[in-house]
């Protein structure tokens, strides 16, 4: 689906929010049973053995493409790498795994911030003390045709900046490489794309960086009219006279697939594609590896490895949990990927933990995932959790055991499931992240993943957190959970005390909440939160709108400010506390997204406009083209400069 369809379907799909299922919580349903599954006795994924067997099975499967519509739809499916090694530069985003820096719009290069915004890049220079444009560039190829392109992402390895986007008209995931001097002015160097659909999601990012090792998963539905086009495969482009020519990145040794084909009558097949990219002059020296599977899903990425779940697109009959396979890609591509058969369709990435006990996590719900972007914004009633040992992956024939899965009660008032990992437990609960602000009090869930399972347990893993608003966001304090939401017209920041289920007399409970009056947060992604710890607590920021704005304004419109927070720890001594917010006032914008910018590419914020920074011993707010920094004193903070680091362009050839 093309972005800018889905721009006017948000409406769409914000009607389906409160779709229902039932039964998945059902003692009645059973998984598949157990086989002899693990690590040597399951073995791994088998990759085809040459390029004419490739080419044979993409023959059959056209044949069988070809019937499709004579088959009734959806059938039922019947030990860690060493670490990478990690970058130590400073984080400026908020990140879902540590040592795993994602593609955001924002990044911090020596004594410069680098932002990317509707098509274009800024550096603003913030070292020795000052708050100074530096320089404004396309965020692509010099006189390249932008039209029908969108650049979402970007990171920084060493001293290039790599652009991440996707070109409908170039037909893959464009990756635009500069150079940063240390004075901040950025050199054009190359162009690559690689083969893909849009990899777009209203939650998730497409590219990571671990070390200096780019990481990219991109799916491509197969082309049935030209198998061939549907392979992992990159080029060099050299301009629109001289595109270059896709060269393979995986050859048939390095495609996967599990012990039962997908079955192209029965639901779409894609090439789940993850891609390595060492950089080096400026040019990017990538390999990847790929499995077959059905097209929805959704993929996590883990220190070592990206995880894929994959089931058929579309509606569910809501008779029992869907049937699905998750896929476990090793980022060394000399390793063989492995698979396990599970029920069920994460939320979207934060539902996924692989733990240092080498089992992987998931929250679950019943139904299978739309065909939408924005799927994971669809909330459910029937959820469990999955947690199963990383020995189980194989070779796609095994099935995770019914004792794997753990029922869990189901939020209420909310059509948006929001979940996160913090510390031992995983928390959730439910808002209305891109329709109205409820109106009514809510419950969060604490869910003791490591206890759940053991012999000798609580009764209870399952803790109920009674609150007086929506959860639209859930972000970790240390280990405490922070939840955020609305409640009529008022934004509250809620800490929780989390007690460990086999305490006597302590319950896990809501702590003092902060609320912010006639206001609603003013970034749905995960990267608008930043929160950076001390000694004793730490501070947080979060851009704020005005009450009666929906989730979508972020598309268009610039926040209205960000909200600065203190956060004081309890002390280790103190019982059922969960730590005491205090506000330390706002920065606000001045230009409320009224600069005319002439954009003429990827003119949708489609992740967002507005981030709190803390960089050493400074803050600062990011609002659409304004960069304001604050100093806290007497516990409150102060403007102290601002800058506007748009510029009018040189001529329509430079912008």
């Amino acid at each position: 689906m093309a972005r800018s369809s889905v721009v006017f379907g948000i409406m769409g799909a914000i009607a389906l929010l409160g779709l229902t299922v039932t039964f998945f919580a059902s003692t009645s349903v059973t998984p598949p049973p157990l086989s002899t599954i693990g690590g040597e006795a399951g073995g791994r994924l088998q990759a085809f053995r040459s390029e004419a067997e490739l080419d044979a099975w993409l023959q059959a499967k056209k044949a069988d493409h070809a019937d499709k519509a004579a088959v009734q739809p959806m059938m039922d499916l019947a030990a860690p790498e060493p670490m990478m090694e990690l970058a130590d530069a400073e984080s400026v985003t908020n990140t879902q795994s540590a040592g795993v820096d994602e593609g955001g719009i924002v990044k911090l290069h020596k004594k410069h911030l680098v932002i990317l915004r509707r098509g274009r890049l800024f550096t603003v220079k913030i070292g020795d003390d000052v708050l100074t444009p530096v320089d404004m560039q396309n965020a692509y190829a010099p006189d390249a045709d932008s039209i029908d392109a969108w650049y979402d992402e970007l990171l920084i390895s060493g001293d290039t900046l790599v652009v991440i986007g996707y070109s409908y008209a170039k037909g893959g995931t464009e990756l635009v490489l500069f150079n940063i001097a240390d004075n901040g002015k950025l050199t054009y160097q190359s162009t690559y794309i690689l083969r893909s659909n849009d990899y777009y999601s209203s939650r998730n990012y497409a590219s990571r960086l671990i070390g200096n090792t780019l990481v990219f998963y991109t799916p491509f539905y197969l082309n049935f009219h030209n198998p061939a086009q549907s392979l992992p495969a990159l080029r060099h482009w050299q301009g629109e006279q001289k595109p270059g020519e896709f060269r393979p990145l995986a050859p048939a040794t390095r495609i996967y697939r599990a012990t039962d084909d997908p079955d192209s009558r029965h639901g779409d097949i894609a090439l789940h594609t993850v891609t390595t990219c060492e950089i080096a002059d400026g040019a990017l020296d990538c390999s990847a590896s790929a499995v077959l599977g059905y097209g929805g899903g959704e993929f996590y990425v883990a220190k070592n490895a990206v995880y894929v779940w994959t089931t058929p697109w579309g509606f569910h009959d809501d008779a029992k949990p869907v049937s699905a396979m998750v896929f476990r890609l090793p980022l060394n591509h000399e390793a063989a990927p492995t698979a396990l058969k599970v029920l069920g369709s994460p939320i979207d990435q934060f539902s996924f933990l692989e733990s240092e006990d080498a089992h992987l996590n998931v929250l679950l719900r019943a139904e299978r995932p739309l065909a939408s972007m924005w799927a994971a914004e669809r909330g459910s009633r029937n959820l469990t959790f999955l947690r199963v040992p990383l020995a189980a992956f194989g070779d796609g024939a095994g099935s995770a055991a019914k004792e794997n899965y753990t029922p869990l009660a189901a939020p209420e008032n909310g059509g948006s499931i929001q979940n996160r990992y913090i510390g031992d437990v995983l928390v959730y609960g439910a808002g209305q992240t891109w329709g109205r602000k409820t109106k009514t009090p809510s419950t969060a869930y604490v869910f003791h993943w490591k206890s759940a399972q053991r012999e000798g347990r609580s009764d209870a893993p399952l803790q109920e957190i009674s609150l007086p608003h929506s959860v639209d966001r859930i972000e970790a304090l240390d280990k405490t959970p922070l939840l955020i939401g609305t409640q009529a017209a008022d934004l509250y920041f809620t800490p929780v005390f989390v007690a460990s289920p086999y305490a006597s007399g302590l319950a896990s409970r809501a702590g003092e909440s902060f609320k912010l009056p006639d206001a609603a947060q003013g970034e749905t992604r995960s990267h608008g939160f930043f929160y950076k710890p001390d000694a004793t607590g730490g501070f947080l920021g979060l851009p704020f709108t005005n009450s009666d704005a929906r989730g979508w304004q972020q598309l268009w419109q610039t926040s209205s400010g960000v909200v600065f927070l203190r956060y004081a720890r309890p002390e280790e001594s103190s019982g059922d506390r969960s730590g005491e917010l205090s506000g330390l006032g706002s920065l606000v914008a001045v230009d409320k997204g009224d600069t005319d910018d002439h954009c003429v590419a990827s003119c949708t914020d489609w992740y967002g406009n507005s981030r709190p920074l803390f960089i050493a011993n400074r803050l600062f707010a990011l609002m659409g083209y304004e960069l304001v920094e604050g100093r806290i004193e007497n516990g409150h903070i102060y403007e102290i400069r601002r800058v506007n680091f748009y510029r009018e362009p040189r001529s329509s050839k430079s912008w």
